[in-house]
């Protein structure tokens, strides 16, 4: 008896592999330099290189991966636009050693173009910061020791005598706050704080010490002294609260200025 031909077509009892919408999908050729930089950056995250490690030179880096110079090039680049590594003329690169201030840095040049072109995103920020410093002034006042109250009555001191030029008035009020998060112990309160207070500094009107607002400025600060140095939290947020909603009409954005 002829044995039965086998069909080429699956028969009903087996199982038919069914097709995904990934499958679908155009397979999307990469650039040498992304493969690159996935691979550093994957050895980086490894520990295979630590902070101040030197990575390989060019030409080593060309023999591993097998691709040309100008990959290794712009994967290096994309490697220091990210703050993982920084590159010195004829030097290799090294690896640096990241921080909370580290990684906030990457968001500022977006952050500054968005402020700069939409006046609702500094009106967001300023709503952000609220909440934001309301939960950590509650955290210093939790924490402060009295060291940490006699550097907020230096700097407040320092601001004090400092009421005449408005310049040197405002970065002494970003070190006071600065200081508040400083005493939480807490390096990504620090590192935010920094960044917002740096993105609000661009807005902030010159006018205040001439319109009065320093002194008021100088009085709240004042009294979030005390309240800290009582270890009061809720004396000291609802005097943070008040302190930064009276204040708040200081920061304007250009477009907003101009229409009202």
């Amino acid at each position: 008896m002829r044995a039965r031909p086998l069909s080429p077509w699956p028969q009903h009892s087996e199982a038919v592999p069914r097709v995904t919408t990934e499958q679908h999908q155009p397979i999307v050729r990469r650039k040498l330099s992304d493969e690159v930089f996935d691979r550093l950056r994957a050895s980086i995250a490894s520990g295979e290189f630590a902070p101040g490690d030197a990575l390989p030179s060019e030409r080593e880096l060309m023999t591993r991966f097998a691709v040309g110079r100008p990959a290794i090039r712009e994967a290096m680049q994309a490697l220091e636009n990210l703050g993982l590594v920084t590159i010195s003329h004829g030097e290799r690169a090294r690896i640096r050693h990241l921080t909370a201030a580290s990684a906030m840095r990457q968001l500022d040049p977006v952050a500054q173009l968005l402020l700069s072109t939409s006046p609702e995103s500094l009106e967001h920020l300023k709503e952000a910061r609220s909440f934001f410093e309301r939960g950590m002034v509650r955290r210093a006042a939790e924490l402060a020791t009295d060291e940490d109250v006699a550097d907020l009555r230096a700097i407040h001191a320092r601001q004090t005598e400092l009421a005449g030029d408005a310049t040197a008035f405002i970065h002494a009020d970003m070190q006071f706050h600065i200081r508040i998060a400083q005493i939480t112990g807490n390096p990504i309160y620090v590192a935010v704080s920094e960044m917002m207070l740096g993105w609000l500094q661009e807005y902030h009107s010159h006018l205040l010490i001439w319109q009065g607002h320093g002194d008021r400025t100088l009085a709240e600060h004042s009294l979030l002294i005390e309240r800290i140095a009582a270890h009061d939290p809720d004396g000291a947020e609802q005097a943070l609260t008040g302190h930064l909603a009276r204040s708040s009409h200081l920061y304007a954005h250009p477009e907003s200025a101009e229409k009202s």
